[in-house]
């Protein structure tokens, strides 16, 4: 199989790329390669896709591809690759942000409604748009409209993936804090033990990804890890690194009292979202399973983590500051006979 990966250098499309080349696949990455190099056993085209058109994109890749893999939240980058290469079958990598129901736990394709598509790359003026995350989920929804113009096509729409080289700092925020913990330590975790919690390392999405490429899959499926609570995930990782922390669970109402952030950044705790925004992290994974889906145990993404987190990695994690944990603790103290 002759398989185009557009990007190829970070993350996902690495790992896509690193899975067909292990397979003996022919593998082209075409990229600027900004964030470091190819994987070694795939080519390399430079392609800066931002204003690039069709006969940009063809003259820099050329022609007979089986096989193309996406990974762009630009609409006008997917409508230039259809263009350039209708003829090959397209894997678009979307996201479970294109659904405007964040709060339905269950739910997917068949029952989710989804966002107004944004079919703009730039800026519209309209305020709504100017939220990144809503302008994000809209584009997605703009960039499936465009690879459905090609002869195949195949959207999967991952929800929070997790691993090594993960750059949003979410998951490998959780690593570091238990590796750093003691025995025993006082670590505060956010909302109700039992929140749903779901998770898939990005390899395991890299290897179902190329499984699809080749036997040329079609439609919609969202690719989401085996759905747990909150706890469990969170004791998962606390296994995986030999941590044995003392929880201490703080509910909703008093962290957003408080000022702390949901999901990632400076002054949150990822992975923990309000009951609204809850069904992000409970989609229905038995499409995904019975397409062939195969997930690593959750340990092994966390070891395998904080394995990557020792090589120093250029991420930046959220979290707390140790402060900023220590008088929420001491708070939650107060509060508690």
């Amino acid at each position: 199989m002759r398989l185009l990966v557009l990007g190829g250098t970070a993350f996902l499309s690495r790992a896509v790329a690193e899975e067909a080349v292990r397979r003996g696949h022919e593998v082209v990455c075409a990229c600027r390669a900004a964030s470091g190099p190819v994987p070694q056993g795939a080519g390399h085209v430079a392609l800066d896709r931002s204003g690039a058109g069709p006969a940009e994109v063809r003259d820099a890749v050329g022609v007979g591809w089986d096989v193309v893999v996406d990974v762009a939240r630009q609409p006008g980058w997917v409508r230039a690759s259809v263009a350039a290469l209708p003829d090959a079958h397209h894997v678009l990598v979307s996201t479970i942000s294109v659904y405007s129901d964040t709060a339905t736990r269950g739910g997917g394709p068949a029952t989710l409604a989804l966002h107004e598509p944004l079919r703009s790359d730039e800026g519209t003026g309209d305020p709504a748009d100017a939220d990144p995350a809503a302008a994000y989920g809209r584009r997605k929804v703009a960039c499936e409209e465009a690879v459905a113009e090609a002869a195949g096509h195949w959207v999967v729409r991952p929800g929070l993936l997790v691993g090594p080289d993960d750059p949003s700092g979410r998951y490998p925020t959780w690593v570091r804090r238990l590796l750093d913990s003691a025995p025993g330590e006082r670590v505060l975790a956010p909302g109700d033990p039992d929140d749903p919690c779901q998770v898939l390392d990005a390899r395991d999405l890299a290897d179902w990804l190329v499984d699809g490429a080749e036997r040329r899959s079609t439609g919609v499926v969202d690719a989401v890890g085996p759905p747990t609570t909150r706890a469990e995930a969170l004791a998962a990782v606390a296994r995986a690194v030999g941590a044995t922390p003392t929880w201490v669970w703080a509910d909703t109402a008093f962290l957003l009292e408080r000022g702390v952030a949901p999901w990632s950044g400076p002054g949150s705790l990822p992975l923990w979202l309000p009951p609204d925004l809850a069904g992000i992290l409970a989609h229905d994974d038995a499409p995904a399973r019975a397409g062939g889906l195969r997930v690593r145990p959750a340990e092994e993404t966390a070891a395998d983590t904080a394995v990557w987190l020792s090589t120093g990695p250029d991420v930046t994690l959220g979290g707390l500051e140790g402060s900023e944990e220590a008088a929420l603790l001491t708070a939650l103290a107060s509060l508690r006979p």
